[in-house]
């Protein structure tokens, strides 16, 4: 089953607390909204499965359309309904960063600016200097427990969330957590200065035992597939552009270009290109050669909007192959290109 309760929790950071050498050392972070309710974030730094150490992808100026689809979220605990209509995380399918890019950091070492818990403190003692850094994050609520004061920093009653971190893909006896659209995560959104835009910063966590390639419906992990995770520059047909806000009166004409980037021609037949609430279209058929690129046309049934989007391509299995996203500001001029 997946999450019970999956959400969003939008406060701001009141204090810290780093976890030593516990069984599973979490970093605590103590939370306030905007109404004086108490909440702790429970974020996890060390994994109870082997290899222990956790991935880390940290994007300082995270640009995606998610973060237009928290406008209007009131303070505090958002309950989010699943499946793709809202801001919902998935760290397959939302193409909210790219997977090869994640790194291995260990939980604790001693020295500055060497573990998982100096990353997080180097963002999260930010947002606890600045009364409006406002910490939006995503994951499983508990509480709040009547009568019960929180163990870490001694609130009542008890009251927050956990799971903060990629949540499908998993083995063991935590496949009972898995589910799409229902990943963790921490967005920290920095105030603009100077009449500047909103700054923000995303923090994403998996772990090394979690696969990559997941059921759309349940998140389990596709059984007789390779479901690494891409390895920096293996990727060989790729999206590197799309023309979302073609010229002219709509209904306009969307076109995606692929790139072959490897050094021998794959044959595209049976590729799709899905937006983000899985409309498809399909890729012509026949190879693409080495170092080709390939201009698509997308049909009716997968059309992209100018408020941001995201764009999927699927292999002839129905695997993940590439993914992108763009911005309303990106589409926002008509007949230029969005180039990833």
């Amino acid at each position: 089953m997946p999450l019970k309760t999956y959400g969003v929790l939008i406060t701001r950071a009141v204090s810290v607390r780093r976890e030593g050498a516990a069984e599973t050392p979490h970093y605590q972070i103590h939370l306030m909204d905007d109404a004086g309710v108490h909440y702790r974030a429970a974020v996890n730094v060390l994994s109870q499965q082997k290899p222990a150490d956790l991935l880390y992808l940290v994007d300082d100026d995270f640009k995606h359309p998610i973060t237009a689809r928290l406008e209007g979220l009131a303070g505090g605990w958002n309950t989010l309904p699943p499946g793709p209509g809202g801001p919902n995380l998935d760290f397959v399918r939302g193409n909210l960063f790219d997977p090869a890019k994640l790194r291995v950091l260990p939980a604790d070492r001693p020295g500055p600016d060497n573990d998982l818990a100096d990353l997080l403190d180097h963002y999260v003692r930010r947002a606890v200097d600045d009364p409006r850094v406002r910490l939006y994050l995503f994951g499983e609520r508990w509480g709040p427990e009547t009568g019960v004061k929180d163990k870490v920093f001694g609130f009542l009653p008890g009251n927050g969330v956990h799971d903060i971190h990629m949540n499908q893909g998993n083995s063991g006896r935590f496949t009972g957590d898995d589910g799409v659209w229902q990943d963790g995560g921490l967005l920290i959104r920095l105030p603009g200065e100077d009449g500047n835009r909103d700054r923000w910063v995303g923090i994403f966590l998996a772990f090394q035992s979690q696969a990559w390639h997941t059921d759309d419906v349940t998140g389990h992990t596709l059984p007789d597939v390779d479901t690494s995770r891409p390895a920096p520059g293996e990727q060989p047909v790729r999206v590197v552009a799309a023309l979302v806000n073609p010229p002219g009166p709509t209904p306009e004409v969307e076109t995606v270009t692929l790139l072959n980037a490897s050094p021998a021609p794959v044959d595209l037949t049976g590729w799709r290109l899905l937006n983000r609430i899985g409309q498809a279209s399909p890729v012509p058929a026949g190879p693409l050669a080495a170092g080709a690129t390939l201009a698509v046309p997308l049909s009716d049934g997968a059309r992209l909007g100018n408020r941001g989007g995201e764009i999927t391509l699927l292999d002839a299995a129905g695997l993940k192959a590439h993914g992108v996203s763009y911005t309303a500001e990106q589409a926002a001029r008509e007949g230029w290109w969005v180039v990833f």
